[in-house]
């Protein structure tokens, strides 16, 4: 899987996206190859990277770790 972030070009009606050189050798794309392209504008990927982190959790992660080893022990 690759990733690259690009702006779409008006071409006609409709919007075109062009792949880098370097992708394209990599995944052996070929006009008329069936790929997969995942979408995600600028906003839905600032958004999550805004939100990493902002959980406040009452224990600490080292406490919630230890609390889980105590678990799998008692198994």
């Amino acid at each position: 899987m690759e990733t690259f972030e690009t702006k779409p070009e008006q071409w006609g009606s409709s919007l075109r996206v062009i792949f880098p050189k370097h992708i394209v050798e990599k995944q052996h794309l070929t006009p008329n190859k069936k790929i997969v392209v995942c979408v995600l504008n600028q906003t839905a990927t600032e958004n999550a990277r805004k939100s990493v982190g902002m959980l406040k959790l009452k224990r600490s992660t080292q406490e919630i770790l230890d609390h889980g080893d105590e678990e799998t022990d008692e198994s």
